[in-house]
């Protein structure tokens, strides 16, 4: 199968496109434009690779997107290009507007187009998969978990915008007859993380001796799944799953901010011996709360556990270190993206709006 994975240079799309090259005889194209958080470096263990192509294309310009698919004719799409950051969507929310909506809606147009040409075998077996954030329903009480029932009741302007792609894909399958499929996912973690996230954040400033920032009381709580984990399932979905389903994709690894924080801290300890910072959970720093922070997630992965024989195979403890220990021993990665010009800025306060 030819799968046309949108943002494949960037955490999630990346696993996805190295798992698809190691582990699967599948073939891969990769639309990227390349924004701030992808790097080609993520693939850099699976290149070169004649089961591989890559598109520098920004999934908002139609005639370029239209272009891929006349190009490279592809068997389905996997649709992970998007802005992510929920700081970032605070102080800027119109690149996410634009990359996560008009994106989608762009790439469903072109996707509609490829598919209505297609004939016999290749048109009934071609799927476009979304792939979306479990933080389209909004912020869970102490108890419940999200199913692929739960209402969208999104609180940031980067689950809003996610939340509006959701029902792009789903109104161009009703309407028009695209075989679509939709995932939701918990909070991922993992190797290549651009190091603005939480665990990636964590790891550096404890590396470096610098304040480790913890939101508010650090109370907010997350289902973690490890990033390699989800691209199994992602694979898994597009392969065996319904047309015109919604898939929950979660970790069963409930964890509050701090706690994951001081497991952190303690990995560093034993990996780091002799570091002047130890204990490192001395450097935790709590600032000011992001506006409007979801208290809780938690993902009902039953469905995909039942329908399509997908469980996740990290457990919370182990991924962290293995987490960790990347990020100690590829430092070659994240000192680039500073050389690139990345810096560890606190965003998400809404300053000016």
């Amino acid at each position: 199968m030819k799968i046309l994975v949108t943002g494949g240079a960037g955490f999630i799309g990346s696993a996805l496109v190295r798992l698809c090259l190691q582990g699967t005889d599948h073939s891969v194209v990769n639309l990227d434009k390349l924004s701030y958080a992808a790097n080609l470096d993520n693939l850099s263990e699976v290149l070169p690779n004649n089961r591989y192509a890559f598109e520098q294309v920004d999934i908002c310009n139609p005639e370029a997107v239209v272009a891929v698919f006349a190009r490279h004719k592809p068997d389905a799409v996997m649709h992970l290009a998007a802005e992510s950051h929920v700081d970032r969507s605070i102080d800027g929310p119109a690149d996410f507007i634009q990359t996560n909506i008009i994106g989608t809606y762009t790439l469903l147009e072109a996707a509609l187009r490829h598919w209505r040409s297609l004939e016999g075998e290749a048109k009934a077996n071609f799927r476009f998969l979304h792939v979306s954030t479990d933080e389209v329903f909004g912020s869970l009480g102490d108890e419940g978990l999200f199913t692929e029932a739960s209402p969208y009741q999104p609180n940031s302007p980067y689950s809003a915008s996610k939340a509006s792609s959701d029902m792009l894909v789903r109104a161009w399958h009703h309407t028009y007859g695209l075989p679509v499929l939709i995932s939701n996912c918990s909070n991922n973690y993992g190797a290549y993380q651009f190091p603005e996230k939480l665990i990636p954040v964590v790891v550096l400033a404890g590396l470096e001796g610098r304040p480790i920032p913890v939101y508010g009381a650090g109370a907010n709580i997350r289902d973690w799944l490890y990033v390699d984990d989800h691209a199994s399932a992602l694979l898994r979905v597009l392969e065996a799953g319904r047309n015109g389903e919604t898939y929950n994709i979660g970790g069963r690894n409930e964890v509050r901010n701090i706690d994951l924080v001081k497991t952190i801290c303690a990995i560093l300890d034993d990996l780091l011996p002799d570091s002047p910072h130890r204990p490192h959970n001395s450097l935790i720093t709590y600032v000011t709360d992001r506006p409007g922070h979801d208290q809780r997630y938690a993902i009902d992965a039953s469905k995909i556990e039942a329908d399509l024989d997908w469980v996740p195979s990290v457990a919370i403890d182990e991924g962290l270190r293995r987490t960790v220990a990347w990020y100690l021993e590829n430092r070659w990665w994240w000192e680039a993206l500073r050389k690139r010009g990345h810096k560890d800025t606190r965003l998400g306060l809404a300053v000016g709006q």
